[in-house]
C-alpha cells in the first residue's frame, strides 16, 4: 500500500472527502492538505500583493497609517542577482560605520561563490503563524513558553537563549537573527537571519566559510572553526542593505542611528508571516531593561537605537491589529 500510497495521512483524508462531497470538491480539498503538509523551510519567505501583509484575521484591514510604512516590493533578502544597492541605500549604508573604503561589490561576489545563490521567495498558501521573541527581563514568570512554541516560526535575537527558561521563552527555535558583535553558540538546524549593519560583516562571513584566519575573532572571542561547523549554509539568509535602510526611514522615522536588530526582527516578520505575536520587548514594569538570562542593566533609551520609539511603534502595530504584542509579567 506504501506504494500506491506514499502519504497515506493526506490520502485518508482525501478519501473521506471523496465520499463526502463532489470531485471538484475533493481535488481542491485535497491540494489544500497536501500544501499545508509541507515543512517549512528557509525558502518560504513570500512578498504580499497589497500594502496589508499576508494574514488569517479577517479583522485586519488596512489603515493610512500602516500602508503609509509598509512596502511590499522592499527587497528583504539578499542574493547576487538583486545586490547592487540604488546610490540611496549605498549612501546611507555605507556610511553608518565607515563602510566607504570597504569594496561591496567584490565581498558580495566572493560570498555567493560561497553560499547556495538563491531567491528564497515563494508561495506556500497557508497561514503561517510566527513568534518573535525578544531578551527582555519581562518575560520571566510570564510561562508564554508553550504558546511560542506552538507557532510555525518562531524568531530569536542574537544570543537569546532558551537552556534553564524554557517554561517562559520556550524551547523552540527556527531562526535566529544575528550579526557578528551578537553571535553566540549556533545551532546547525536553525535558519539564521544575518543583519549585515557594515560592508566589513561580509568579509566576518567568508572567513566564517573559508577558515581564512583561525584565530579568535575580534568580536566575541568566538573560534572561527566552531562557527563553521555550526552554520549551515543552506539554512542561512542575510538581510538585504535595502531593507535596513526602508525600516530606518519607514519605520523609526529616522529616529536613531539605526533599527535594533529586535525591531527589524519585528518588521521582518510583518512581510513573511500572516500573523505575528511579539515577546520580550521594552522594558520591565519598574521600567528597568535587562536581559533575561543576565543581570546586565541596557541602556534603554539612550543607545544608537531607538528604542522606545520602538517600542511605541510595535504598539501601535499591536493596537492596529497588525500583531499581538504580549508584555510579559515581570
Amino acid at each position: 500500500m506504501a506504494k500506491f500510497f506514499p502519504n497515506l495521512k493526506s490520502n485518508y483524508r482525501c478519501l473521506i472527502l471523496l465520499l463526502s462531497c463532489g470531485w471538484s470538491c475533493t481535488i481542491i480539498l485535497c491540494l489544500y492538505f497536501k500544501t499545508t503538509d509541507m515543512p517549512l523551510t528557509h525558502n518560504h519567505v513570500s512578498k504580499p500583493a497589497a500594502c496589508v501583509q499576508r494574514k488569517c484575521a479577517p479583522d485586519r484591514e488596512p489603515t493610512d497609517w500602516f500602508c503609509a510604512r509598509y512596502a511590499p516590493t522592499v527587497q528583504l533578502l539578499l542574493n547576487s542577482r538583486n545586490s547592487e544597492l540604488s546610490a540611496n541605500v549605498s549612501s546611507w549604508w555605507t556610511r553608518l560605520f565607515g563602510n566607504r573604503d570597504a569594496n561591496y561589490t567584490t565581498l558580495v561576489r566572493n560570498l555567493f561563490q560561497l553560499l547556495p545563490d538563491q531567491e528564497h521567495n515563494s508561495d506556500p498558501h497557508r497561514c503561517r503563524t510566527c513568534a518573535v521573541v525578544g531578551n527582555s527581563r519581562n518575560l520571566l514568570g510570564s510561562r508564554y513558553g508553550p504558546f511560542i512554541d506552538s507557532k510555525d516560526f518562531v524568531m530569536r535575537i542574537n544570543r537569546g537563549s532558551t537552556k534553564g527558561f524554557e517554561e517562559d521563552v520556550g524551547s523552540k527555535t527556527t531562526h535566529r537573527i544575528f550579526y557578528p558583535e551578537s553571535v553566540g553558540i549556533l545551532n546547525n538546524s536553525t535558519h539564521l537571519v544575518f543583519i549585515p549593519f557594515k560592508v566589513w560583516d561580509f568579509e566576518w562571513l567568508i572567513r566564517v566559510f573559508t577558515t581564512k584566519h583561525t584565530t579568535k575573532d575580534c568580536s566575541k572571542n568566538l573560534d572561527i572553526f566552531h562557527l563553521q561547523k555550526n552554520i549551515n549554509k543552506d539554512k542561512l539568509m542575510i538581510v538585504h542593505p535595502e531593507f535596513i535602510k526602508y525600516v530606518y526611514v519607514n519605520w523609526t522615522e529616522y529616529h536613531g542611528y539605526y533599527p535594533s536588530t529586535g525591531f527589524l526582527a519585528v518588521i521582518f516578520a510583518l512581510h513573511i508571516c500572516d500573523e505575528v505575536d511579539v515577546f520580550g520587548f521594552g522594558a520591565t514594569k519598574d521600567g528597568t531593561w535587562h536581559h533575561y538570562f543576565d543581570k546586565t542593566l541596557i541602556p534603554y533609551t539612550k543607545t544608537n537605537h531607538p528604542g522606545e520609539f520602538e517600542y511605541e511603534t510595535i504598539s501601535r502595530l499591536h493596537s492596529e491589529k497588525k500583531l499581538f504584542m504580549h508584555k510579559g509579567w515581570t
